[in-house]
Protein backbone atom coordinates (compact mmCIF):
# COMPACT_ATOMS: atom_id res chain seq x y z
CA UNK A 1 0.00 0.00 0.00
CA UNK A 2 1.23 3.52 -0.84
CA UNK A 3 0.12 6.67 0.99
CA UNK A 4 1.09 10.29 0.34
CA UNK A 5 1.04 12.98 3.06
CA UNK A 6 0.65 16.68 2.32
CA UNK A 7 0.53 19.81 4.46
CA UNK A 8 1.07 23.52 3.91
CA UNK A 9 3.28 23.47 7.00
CA UNK A 10 2.94 22.44 10.63
CA UNK A 11 4.04 24.26 13.78
CA UNK A 12 6.25 22.68 16.42
CA UNK A 13 3.26 21.59 18.50
CA UNK A 14 2.04 19.48 15.59
CA UNK A 15 5.29 17.55 15.13
CA UNK A 16 4.23 14.82 17.54
CA UNK A 17 0.92 14.02 15.76
CA UNK A 18 2.89 13.79 12.49
CA UNK A 19 5.35 11.35 14.05
CA UNK A 20 2.43 9.35 15.47
CA UNK A 21 0.82 9.18 12.03
CA UNK A 22 4.06 8.10 10.37
CA UNK A 23 4.53 5.46 13.06
CA UNK A 24 1.02 4.07 12.57
CA UNK A 25 1.59 3.84 8.81
CA UNK A 26 5.00 2.19 9.30
CA UNK A 27 3.41 -0.49 11.52
CA UNK A 28 1.52 -1.71 8.47
CA UNK A 29 4.56 -1.59 6.13
CA UNK A 30 2.96 1.20 4.11
CA UNK A 31 5.18 3.08 1.66
CA UNK A 32 5.01 6.76 2.61
CA UNK A 33 5.33 9.68 0.19
CA UNK A 34 5.90 12.82 2.29
CA UNK A 35 5.68 16.38 0.96
CA UNK A 36 9.32 17.49 0.80
CA UNK A 37 9.00 20.87 2.64
CA UNK A 38 7.38 18.93 5.49
CA UNK A 39 10.11 16.29 5.33
CA UNK A 40 12.77 19.01 5.60
CA UNK A 41 10.99 20.87 8.41
CA UNK A 42 11.34 18.22 11.11
CA UNK A 43 14.14 15.92 12.28
CA UNK A 44 12.13 12.71 12.05
CA UNK A 45 13.19 9.51 13.85
CA UNK A 46 15.71 7.50 11.82
CA UNK A 47 13.61 4.34 11.78
CA UNK A 48 10.82 6.27 10.03
CA UNK A 49 12.99 8.13 7.52
CA UNK A 50 13.98 4.90 5.76
CA UNK A 51 10.37 4.25 4.70
CA UNK A 52 9.72 7.80 3.39
CA UNK A 53 9.91 9.01 -0.23
CA UNK A 54 9.86 12.83 -0.53
CA UNK A 55 7.69 14.44 -3.24
CA UNK A 56 7.14 18.05 -4.34
CA UNK A 57 4.78 18.26 -7.32
CA UNK A 58 1.84 16.40 -8.89
CA UNK A 59 4.15 14.66 -11.38
CA UNK A 60 5.86 12.92 -8.44
CA UNK A 61 2.59 11.15 -7.66
CA UNK A 62 0.83 8.54 -9.76
CA UNK A 63 -2.29 6.41 -9.84
CA UNK A 64 -0.56 3.73 -7.77
CA UNK A 65 -0.95 5.94 -4.68
CA UNK A 66 -3.82 4.48 -2.64
CA UNK A 67 -4.58 7.64 -0.64
CA UNK A 68 -3.34 11.17 0.01
CA UNK A 69 -3.60 12.31 3.64
CA UNK A 70 -4.07 16.06 4.08
CA UNK A 71 -2.85 17.48 7.40
CA UNK A 72 -4.33 20.90 8.14
CA UNK A 73 -7.62 22.69 7.67
CA UNK A 74 -9.97 23.01 4.74
CA UNK A 75 -7.51 25.24 2.86
CA UNK A 76 -4.97 22.42 2.92
CA UNK A 77 -7.63 20.09 1.53
CA UNK A 78 -8.23 22.51 -1.34
CA UNK A 79 -4.49 22.55 -2.07
CA UNK A 80 -4.53 18.76 -2.12
CA UNK A 81 -7.04 18.80 -4.98
CA UNK A 82 -4.47 20.51 -7.21
CA UNK A 83 -1.99 17.73 -6.38
CA UNK A 84 -4.16 14.70 -7.11
CA UNK A 85 -5.89 16.26 -10.16
CA UNK A 86 -7.39 13.51 -12.32
CA UNK A 87 -5.25 10.74 -10.82
CA UNK A 88 -8.29 9.42 -8.92
CA UNK A 89 -6.35 9.35 -5.63
CA UNK A 90 -8.74 9.50 -2.64
CA UNK A 91 -8.03 12.30 -0.14
CA UNK A 92 -8.36 11.81 3.62
CA UNK A 93 -8.41 15.07 5.60
CA UNK A 94 -7.12 15.17 9.18
CA UNK A 95 -8.02 18.42 10.87
CA UNK A 96 -4.97 20.26 12.17
CA UNK A 97 -6.76 23.58 11.62
CA UNK A 98 -9.91 25.16 13.06
CA UNK A 99 -13.38 24.41 11.64
CA UNK A 100 -12.45 21.41 9.52
CA UNK A 101 -15.61 21.07 7.44
CA UNK A 102 -13.82 19.06 4.73
CA UNK A 103 -11.01 17.79 6.94
CA UNK A 104 -13.41 16.31 9.47
CA UNK A 105 -11.19 13.68 11.13
CA UNK A 106 -9.57 14.88 14.35
CA UNK A 107 -5.96 14.36 15.43
CA UNK A 108 -7.25 12.02 18.14
CA UNK A 109 -8.50 9.63 15.43
CA UNK A 110 -5.13 9.05 13.72
CA UNK A 111 -4.88 5.37 14.66
CA UNK A 112 -8.49 4.58 13.72
CA UNK A 113 -8.08 6.47 10.42
CA UNK A 114 -5.03 4.38 9.50
CA UNK A 115 -6.86 1.18 10.49
CA UNK A 116 -9.76 2.20 8.27
CA UNK A 117 -7.38 2.71 5.34
CA UNK A 118 -5.65 -0.62 5.86
CA UNK A 119 -8.89 -2.57 6.33
CA UNK A 120 -10.84 -0.58 3.69
CA UNK A 121 -13.57 0.24 6.21
CA UNK A 122 -14.15 3.75 4.95
CA UNK A 123 -16.54 5.52 2.60
CA UNK A 124 -15.47 7.40 -0.53
CA UNK A 125 -17.55 10.41 -1.55
CA UNK A 126 -17.27 11.55 -5.16
CA UNK A 127 -17.38 15.35 -5.32
CA UNK A 128 -17.98 17.55 -8.36
CA UNK A 129 -15.38 20.11 -9.43
CA UNK A 130 -15.93 23.35 -11.33
CA UNK A 131 -13.81 24.16 -14.42
CA UNK A 132 -12.89 27.58 -15.82
CA UNK A 133 -12.51 28.36 -19.52
CA UNK A 134 -11.16 31.73 -20.66
CA UNK A 135 -9.40 33.35 -23.58
CA UNK A 136 -6.36 33.81 -21.34
CA UNK A 137 -4.32 31.19 -19.50
CA UNK A 138 -5.62 31.46 -15.93
CA UNK A 139 -4.61 29.30 -12.97
CA UNK A 140 -1.91 27.49 -14.95
CA UNK A 141 -2.53 23.79 -15.45
CA UNK A 142 -5.11 23.63 -12.64
CA UNK A 143 -8.12 25.70 -13.81
CA UNK A 144 -10.50 23.80 -11.54
CA UNK A 145 -11.82 24.10 -8.00
CA UNK A 146 -13.66 22.01 -5.43
CA UNK A 147 -15.53 24.83 -3.68
CA UNK A 148 -16.20 27.75 -5.98
CA UNK A 149 -15.30 30.13 -8.76
CA UNK A 150 -15.77 33.80 -7.86
CA UNK A 151 -15.46 37.21 -9.52
CA UNK A 152 -14.59 40.17 -7.28
CA UNK A 153 -13.99 43.86 -7.56
CA UNK A 154 -10.50 45.02 -6.53
CA UNK A 155 -9.87 46.41 -3.05
CA UNK A 156 -11.92 49.58 -2.42
CA UNK A 157 -12.99 50.10 -6.04
CA UNK A 158 -16.69 50.71 -6.81
CA UNK A 159 -19.01 47.78 -7.36
CA UNK A 160 -18.92 46.01 -10.71
CA UNK A 161 -21.64 44.99 -13.14
CA UNK A 162 -21.54 41.30 -14.03
CA UNK A 163 -23.61 40.23 -17.04
CA UNK A 164 -24.33 36.53 -16.54
CA UNK A 165 -25.48 34.01 -19.14
CA UNK A 166 -26.77 30.47 -18.75
CA UNK A 167 -26.03 28.25 -21.78
CA UNK A 168 -25.77 31.41 -23.86
CA UNK A 169 -29.10 32.85 -22.69
CA UNK A 170 -29.04 36.05 -20.64
CA UNK A 171 -29.73 35.41 -16.95
CA UNK A 172 -29.15 38.70 -15.13
CA UNK A 173 -26.85 41.69 -14.68
CA UNK A 174 -25.59 41.72 -11.12
CA UNK A 175 -24.62 45.10 -9.62
CA UNK A 176 -22.48 43.83 -6.75
CA UNK A 177 -19.06 43.48 -5.19
CA UNK A 178 -18.82 40.12 -6.92
CA UNK A 179 -20.46 36.82 -7.75
CA UNK A 180 -19.91 33.22 -6.62
CA UNK A 181 -20.57 30.00 -8.52
CA UNK A 182 -20.35 27.26 -5.89
CA UNK A 183 -20.40 23.49 -6.14
CA UNK A 184 -22.45 21.49 -3.62
CA UNK A 185 -19.23 21.02 -1.63
CA UNK A 186 -18.57 24.77 -1.69
CA UNK A 187 -22.14 25.65 -0.80
CA UNK A 188 -21.21 25.43 2.91
CA UNK A 189 -18.29 27.84 2.45
CA UNK A 190 -18.15 31.34 0.99
CA UNK A 191 -21.58 30.83 -0.59
CA UNK A 192 -23.19 30.16 2.79
CA UNK A 193 -21.53 33.21 4.35
CA UNK A 194 -23.21 35.30 1.62
CA UNK A 195 -26.62 33.80 2.55
CA UNK A 196 -26.57 31.23 -0.24
CA UNK A 197 -28.37 27.88 0.23
CA UNK A 198 -26.70 24.64 1.32
CA UNK A 199 -26.74 21.88 -1.31
CA UNK A 200 -26.40 18.16 -0.72
CA UNK A 201 -23.21 16.74 -2.29
CA UNK A 202 -25.19 14.52 -4.68
CA UNK A 203 -27.57 17.28 -5.84
CA UNK A 204 -25.88 17.68 -9.27
CA UNK A 205 -26.24 21.47 -9.14
CA UNK A 206 -24.34 24.73 -8.98
CA UNK A 207 -25.51 27.74 -6.98
CA UNK A 208 -24.98 31.30 -8.23
CA UNK A 209 -24.80 33.81 -5.37
CA UNK A 210 -24.11 37.56 -5.64
CA UNK A 211 -21.75 39.20 -3.15
CA UNK A 212 -23.26 42.33 -1.55
CA UNK A 213 -25.74 43.00 -4.40
CA UNK A 214 -27.06 46.54 -4.77
CA UNK A 215 -30.58 45.27 -5.57
CA UNK A 216 -32.28 43.81 -2.51
CA UNK A 217 -34.56 41.56 -4.57
CA UNK A 218 -31.60 39.69 -6.12
CA UNK A 219 -31.12 36.25 -4.57
CA UNK A 220 -29.18 33.05 -5.18
CA UNK A 221 -30.28 30.71 -7.94
CA UNK A 222 -29.62 26.97 -8.21
CA UNK A 223 -28.89 25.64 -11.71
CA UNK A 224 -28.09 22.16 -13.09
CA UNK A 225 -24.38 21.36 -13.15
CA UNK A 226 -24.75 20.53 -16.84
CA UNK A 227 -25.01 24.29 -17.46
CA UNK A 228 -22.31 26.52 -18.93
CA UNK A 229 -22.25 29.84 -17.06
CA UNK A 230 -20.49 32.74 -18.79
CA UNK A 231 -19.75 36.32 -17.74
CA UNK A 232 -19.05 39.79 -19.05
CA UNK A 233 -17.83 42.37 -16.53
CA UNK A 234 -18.17 46.15 -16.56
CA UNK A 235 -16.75 48.62 -14.05
CA UNK A 236 -14.98 51.90 -13.47
CA UNK A 237 -11.64 50.10 -13.10
CA UNK A 238 -9.85 48.14 -15.80
CA UNK A 239 -9.20 45.08 -13.68
CA UNK A 240 -10.99 42.71 -11.33
CA UNK A 241 -10.20 39.50 -9.44
CA UNK A 242 -10.95 35.89 -10.40
CA UNK A 243 -10.82 33.32 -7.61
CA UNK A 244 -10.78 29.53 -7.66
CA UNK A 245 -10.93 28.24 -4.09
CA UNK A 246 -7.98 29.94 -2.36
CA UNK A 247 -6.16 30.94 -5.59
CA UNK A 248 -6.64 34.27 -7.33
CA UNK A 249 -5.72 36.05 -10.58
CA UNK A 250 -5.91 39.75 -11.45
CA UNK A 251 -7.52 40.00 -14.90
CA UNK A 252 -8.61 42.62 -17.39
CA UNK A 253 -12.31 43.38 -17.74
CA UNK A 254 -12.03 42.49 -21.46
CA UNK A 255 -11.41 38.84 -20.62
CA UNK A 256 -13.94 36.15 -21.57
CA UNK A 257 -14.93 33.76 -18.79
CA UNK A 258 -17.11 30.66 -18.58
CA UNK A 259 -17.44 27.91 -15.99
CA UNK A 260 -18.80 24.40 -16.24
CA UNK A 261 -18.59 21.01 -14.55
CA UNK A 262 -15.11 19.53 -14.66
CA UNK A 263 -14.69 16.27 -16.59
CA UNK A 264 -13.33 14.44 -13.55
CA UNK A 265 -14.36 14.28 -9.90
CA UNK A 266 -12.39 14.12 -6.67
CA UNK A 267 -12.74 11.36 -4.09
CA UNK A 268 -12.94 12.34 -0.41
CA UNK A 269 -12.47 9.68 2.27
CA UNK A 270 -14.62 9.73 5.39
CA UNK A 271 -15.09 7.34 8.25
CA UNK A 272 -18.45 5.56 8.26
CA UNK A 273 -19.93 7.57 11.12
CA UNK A 274 -19.12 10.99 9.61
CA UNK A 275 -22.12 11.59 7.34
CA UNK A 276 -22.93 14.90 5.65
CA UNK A 277 -25.82 15.53 8.04
CA UNK A 278 -23.75 14.79 11.13
CA UNK A 279 -21.06 17.16 9.84
CA UNK A 280 -23.65 19.89 9.35
CA UNK A 281 -24.97 19.46 12.87
CA UNK A 282 -21.51 19.34 14.45
CA UNK A 283 -19.63 22.01 12.51
CA UNK A 284 -22.52 24.49 12.23
CA UNK A 285 -23.67 23.81 15.82
CA UNK A 286 -27.24 23.16 14.70
CA UNK A 287 -29.56 22.52 17.62
CA UNK A 288 -27.14 24.04 20.13
CA UNK A 289 -29.66 25.76 22.38
CA UNK A 290 -29.21 26.11 26.12
CA UNK A 291 -32.98 25.90 26.56
CA UNK A 292 -32.95 22.26 25.45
Amino acid sequence: MKVAIYSRGLDTEQENPLVVLLGELAKHDITIYLYNPLFQQFALPEHLVTSIIPFEKPADLNQQIDCLISLGGDGTMLDSITLVRDYNIPILGINFGRLGFLASISKDELASAVDALVNHTFVVDRRTLIHLDSNDSLFGDAPFALNEFAIHKRDTSPMIKIHTYLNGEFLNSYWADGIIVATPTGSTGYNMSCNGPILFPESASFVITPVAPHNLNVRSIIVPDTSIISFEVEGRTDQFICVMDARKEIVSRTIQLAVKKEKFCVSLVRLNENSFLSTLRTKLTWGLDKRN
